[in-house]
């Protein structure tokens, strides 16, 4: 089959991990409320992906969404992340594993192709390694099968990004990180990825930032009609970041949803950065 159009990109992301048995009720109520974009990873351990497929054909059965009105991520995560449920043989190949990943993947969405396929954080915290460079490889075969649209990485540094780079390899389309305010919202990754057109998506842009949500510039712009999230939502779309959120409560996924159409002044852009050092 040869390479799908690229789908939209979304402009906000639910994420599923951390759901367990409330997987299949709240990737239907994200869909109910408005997301059309879900995050999931075939990582049994922090995720339940059988689960999102089966809140997605609910939401199918209800006629909130058709496939076609989706964007669906997920990811391929290494042996180390993964507890005793491993959705491919620990003695195959590591490319192998990839397309056992990816089978188990669309068997559990019940599609023929996601969306977005995300190497779930490199093989070493330091380099970009062989063992990467073998998995990416892999992955751009499932790319290039159209079992997926798109690449991404995940849980990256500068530096594993300047070493994908330097070795020319292909550059994935998403970076996806968790994004801490006291280290500038994660700038050196994000300069990296504004210079090669790479769309970074943030998670954790709430839980990883309390104290900043508790701040008196934030609580200075805080209205009725702009809570602390919404503040953080709309800031971070402002400087280039693609925002996930995991909230389990429906009147937050409303808020969260309804903080696209919030818009604030350069002043607060600024102050909010220059917040984070």
């Amino acid at each position: 089959m040869p390479p799908q159009p690229p789908s939209p990109i979304p402009d906000f992301i639910y994420g599923t991990a951390w759901k367990e048995d409330r997987t299949p009720a709240l990737t239907e109520l994200a869909l109910r409320i408005g997301f059309r974009a879900i995050d999931t990873a075939n990582q049994r351990r922090h995720y339940f992906e059988a689960g999102v497929g089966q809140g997605l054909a609910a939401a199918y059965r209800a006629g909130l969404v058709t496939r076609d009105g989706l964007f669906l991520q997920t990811k391929f995560t290494y042996q180390p992340g993964q507890d005793h449920r491993l959705p491919y043989d620990p003695a195959a190949t590591l490319s192998v594993q990839v397309a056992q990943s990816m089978a188990s993947s669309l068997e559990h969405l019940a599609t023929d192709h996601v969306d977005s396929y995300v190497l779930h954080g490199p093989s070493s915290n330091y380099d970009w390694t062989d063992a990467d460079a073998e998995v990416w490889e892999a992955m751009r075969k499932e790319r290039d099968s159209g079992r997926t649209r798109l690449l991404g990485v995940s849980n990256v540094s500068r530096r594993h990004m300047q070493q994908m780079a330097a070795a020319r390899f292909e550059l994935p389309t998403f970076v996806q990180n968790r994004c801490y305010a006291r280290l500038g919202w994660d700038r050196a990754v994000r300069s990296f990825c504004r210079e090669h057109k790479i769309i970074y998506q943030g998670f954790s842009l709430l839980t990883a930032n309390q104290e900043l949500l508790q701040h008196p510039l934030i609580a200075s712009l805080t209205s009725a009609s702009a809570t602390p999230a919404q503040i953080v939502f709309s800031f971070a779309r402002t400087i280039g970041i693609l925002p996930l959120t995991g909230t389990s409560d429906a009147g937050h996924m409303k808020q969260d949803l309804a903080s696209r159409d919030l818009t604030l002044p350069p002043e607060a852009i600024n102050a909010i950065e220059s917040l984070a050092g």
